[in-house]
């Protein structure tokens, strides 16, 4: 493919001493070179993308062109689900390679280097070209798309032929306007090709959503569900597009019908992912999405897997990220039955994936109500929280101990969630999570059990209020660890936020038991301001002395 290094000025041709010795020949020659030399480097960029267009249109293979994932036309295409995934793949592709152009002309613009300006130009123009074409080819465009077609190809044109012009001049002043002149055309561009993309892909969309909503075939909606799901892994803005154009009123039409059971989960899967946007959430909101994943999650009959992907939308829903909170309205009427159905589902659960899914949307729940805290309790879910801890084939991953802490965390702002904590041994549980050390060298999962750490110092310094929970600590050597914690950067990952909790933990211990505390770690971390003392340890070198 076109590179910058294949951008530069080709060398000139050596010129014929015949011709040297006539003015008019020595003009002619000139001018020769010079259209030679820009035929030259335009014709890498054009032939390139009409050479595509060509091997594209005529696949030697029809499988081989679809494991390579080249555009493909519809005549030469069988089924209408293959060629709804290659348009779609189509779109994305020829997205990326035109914004990834236009990018560059913005750059180049902006250092005034001009013939690659006009290269890059040439270059978008003819990706946006042959994308109009293939996709016009492989499906009928819709008028009003027709319209913002046309008024792209046109300014892709005026956008060549006014990047040319500035190759002919040295004329700053005439540069310096030119430059404002196609600053503001390629942003017309960026935008006109921005939208007409987003016409397309809800074009494309609303053809899956079609055959989710018309076919009788558990087969042809898997399949269209499948590919839907794979394009919200492209980004919110995707979602947004999937969520206007209704998707999620179809999956959940899926999901109250007994004859696709099979489905639950692949539907509700695809939910969770659209939900990351607020479109996605208003939309379920409309369609008393929450009833629905009520009675599956209650539902016994239901698949652990289909209960699972329940679960994981009401994490998604719930989320603390979103900002709207409307639909939690809703969610009141029947957190009772939700929040029962996935304590239950975090104890029999199989694997650690359908663990970490139902205690993540409890997690969530806890955070916005302290109803749902006090439904737990009743519902013996510290015990059914630790017992889980011990085993292995549920929470076997940082992430899934964080959920369990998170909700601990929360419980523990009630009273009566000290008792059971210490029945359960639950000290000793929190003990061993401060210690939690990441297993590789995951961003992510270091990050996790930094969480993890923090998090059970929080638990441990709420529920210390209580002077036999405060007494326990002390005894299974909290107040060693905490300090280890607080003095050593390595131990914490060099976390303010586990450095902060661990200080708040101690200095809660020394408050009811003043005498476990050493005098100089006294001097240092309990009298002091918080801050101060945080100070002290977050520049402290690792060395307890």
């Amino acid at each position: 493919m076109a590179s910058d290094r294949m951008a530069t000025p080709l060398s000139s041709p050596r010129q014929s001493s015949s011709l040297s010795s006539s003015p008019l020949s020595t003009r002619m020659q000139s001018l020769q070179v010079d259209s030679v030399q820009r035929w030259m480097e335009d014709l890498r960029h054009m032939t390139e993308v009409e050479c595509m267009c060509v091997l594209q249109a005529k696949p030697i293979g029809v499988e081989e062109d679809a494991q390579q994932g080249e555009l493909i036309v519809a005549s030469a295409v069988g089924g209408g689900d293959h060629v709804a995934r290659n348009n779609l793949q189509t779109l994305l592709r020829r997205a990326l390679v035109v914004s990834t152009e236009l990018g560059k002309m913005f750059q180049r613009l902006e250092k005034g280097r001009w013939q690659r300006v006009h290269s890059t130009a040439v270059r978008a123009n003819c990706h946006v070209r042959s994308l109009v074409h293939e996709y016009g080819a492989a499906r009928n465009t819709p008028l009003e798309m027709q319209k913002y077609e046309k008024s792209l190809l046109e300014k892709c044109m005026e956008l060549t032929n006014i990047t040319e012009r500035c190759l002919h001049t040295d004329d700053e002043f005439f540069l310096k306007s030119m430059r404002e002149a196609i600053h503001e055309i390629l942003t017309d561009v960026s935008d006109s090709f921005s939208n007409m993309i987003d016409m397309a892909l809800a074009n494309e969309i609303q053809v899956l959503i079609k055959q989710i909503e018309s076919s009788d075939s558990v087969f042809t909606i898997g399949s269209a569900i499948s590919n839907l799901l794979s394009l919200t892994q492209d980004g919110p803005q995707l979602c947004s597009i999937i969520a206007k154009e209704g998707a999620v009123v179809a999956l959940f039409k899926i999901c109250r019908q007994d004859c696709f059971s099979d489905l639950y989960a692949h539907a509700l899967r695809t939910v969770a992912s659209i939900c990351c946007v607020e479109e996605g959430i208003n939309q379920l909101d409309k369609v008393d999405g929450i009833l629905c994943l009520a009675d599956i999650l209650t539902d016994e009959n239901s698949a652990e897997a289909a209960r699972a992907e329940a679960a994981a939308v009401v994490a998604q829903i719930t989320s603390p990220h979103h900002t709207s909170t409307q639909h939690l309205a809703s969610f009141l009427e029947s957190m009772h039955d939700i929040v029962t159905a996935l304590i239950k589902l975090c104890e029999t659960a199989s694997c650690g994936e359908v663990f970490l899914l139902a205690s993540a949307a409890l997690a969530n729940i806890t955070f916005f109500d302290s109803m749902a805290c006090e439904i737990l309790l009743q519902l013996n879910a510290i015990h059914i929280l630790l017992e889980a801890c011990k085993d292995r084939q549920r929470v076997d991953t940082p992430y899934s101990k964080d959920q369990v802490v998170t909700i601990l965390a929360n419980l523990s702002v009630l009273e009566q969630s000290a008792p059971e904590v210490l029945q359960e041994k639950g000290i000793e549980r929190l003990l061993l999570l401060l210690g939690e050390k990441p297993s590789s060298s995951s961003p992510s999962e270091g990050a996790a059990c930094e969480r993890v750490q923090q998090k059970a110092a929080v638990t441990l310094a709420r529920l210390s209020r209580n002077p036999e929970v405060a007494q326990t600590a002390i005894q299974l050597k909290a107040v060693p660890r905490l300090i280890e914690l607080c003095r050593s950067p390595a131990e914490r990952n060099n976390s303010d936020s586990v450095l902060v909790a661990c200080l708040a933990a101690l200095r809660r211990l020394a408050a009811g038991c003043p005498d476990s505390i050493e005098a100089a770690d006294h001097q240092q971390l309990i009298k002091p301001r918080l801050v101060d003392s945080f100070l002290l340890c977050s520049n402290m070198e690792e060395s307890f002395v």
